[in-house]
């Protein structure tokens, strides 16, 4: 009796390890993700962006991606590369720091912060290139130094698209994330909506192109997947309320495994980012997050059966 259960225990973690293995899309070696600050899908839609509208095109899109409340940069950009919201990591506005905060997280790492998608890749895959270039120097206080191979931040948008081609090319990272933040500078100055804003809309569209190009050149396009995601939109010249104006953004998927074409139906929320990062790349995430992977971007994976109808 007693071996007839451990088999059938055996049988059933056998089972469940081919299902899992079976349930990921396979041949994703890399992942890229593009963080625009600000992007809404407004400027996607009215502004010059023909890279993104060949991304979208050829990939998976999500237009109505849901932000964590408020509608601000730190909680958001937290929430995408930590699988929570402010509730769980803690993080509840800009003017936090890691050591100066009302609300610890729910669990800390070593130095203090929740895990974020860096830290939990590390830990599975410590000999992975791992790298993170940013504009806005806030995004930097925000993971885990000992998780990143590579940790630069630049003062211009052009600099550090520039870098992050360069290291691209160089490394080859499995896991790379970009963040600029040009296209929220010109909504604060000029407005959403606003010609300005539409401009850097497009200059983000360049500079995503000139990433891709990157990407073929360092020989790896093929066996990558690219995200390109935002921390919020606006409205008139600012941001933090909760409307859809401010609290939703685009999720746009593109690349190896991606489905073409296709508009994702499950409700997806930003802390998602960070989920669908650790299972396209096999990493369990911690219970800890809330966030679930964005199956149905990736061909052979269907939407949720229980996926909830809005009524007409």
């Amino acid at each position: 009796m007693l071996l007839r259960i451990s088999f059938l225990l055996s049988f059933a973690a056998f089972s469940s390890f081919c299902f899992a293995q079976k349930d990921r899309p396979k041949g994703i070696e890399h992942v890229i993700v593009i963080g625009v600050d600000g992007l809404s899908p407004d400027g996607i839609n009215k502004g010059k962006s023909p890279v993104l509208h060949d991304m979208i095109a050829n990939g998976s899109v999500k237009w109505n991606v849901r932000t964590v409340l408020t509608s601000a940069s730190s909680q958001n950009w937290a929430s995408m590369i930590m699988g929570a919201g402010p509730e769980q990591h803690g993080i509840i506005n800009n003017d936090w720091e890691i050591d100066k905060h009302t609300l610890p997280p729910i669990v800390q790492e070593k130095d203090g912060r929740f895990p974020t998608i860096f830290s939990i890749f590390q830990k599975a895959n410590p000999k992975a290139e791992i790298g993170v270039v940013y504009h806005w120097d806030g995004f930097g206080r925000l993971f885990q130094k000992d998780a990143v191979n590579y940790d630069k931040r630049f003062g211009t948008e052009d600099s550090t698209a520039t870098d992050f081609i360069n290291y691209i090319k160089t490394k080859k990272p499995a896991l790379g994330f970009v963040h600029f933040d040009h296209v929220d500078h010109a909504g604060h100055h000029g407005g959403h909506g606003s010609p300005e804003y539409y401009q850097s809309v497009a200059k983000a569209d360049s500079l995503i192109g000139k990433i891709l190009s990157g990407l073929k050149d360092a020989g790896i396009m093929d066996r990558t997947l690219v995200i390109v995601w935002a921390d919020h939109g606006g409205l008139n010249k600012g941001h933090g309320g909760a409307t859809p104006q401010e609290a939703e953004i685009a999720g746009i998927f593109y690349g190896k495994d991606v489905k073409k074409g296709y508009k994702i139906e499950q409700e997806v929320y930003t802390y998602d980012l960070a989920s669908t990062i650790a299972f396209v790349l096999g990493v369990q995430q911690p219970y800890a997050w809330i966030g679930r992977p964005v199956k149905p971007a990736f061909e052979g994976l269907k939407e949720p059966e229980n996926l909830w109808k809005s009524a007409k």
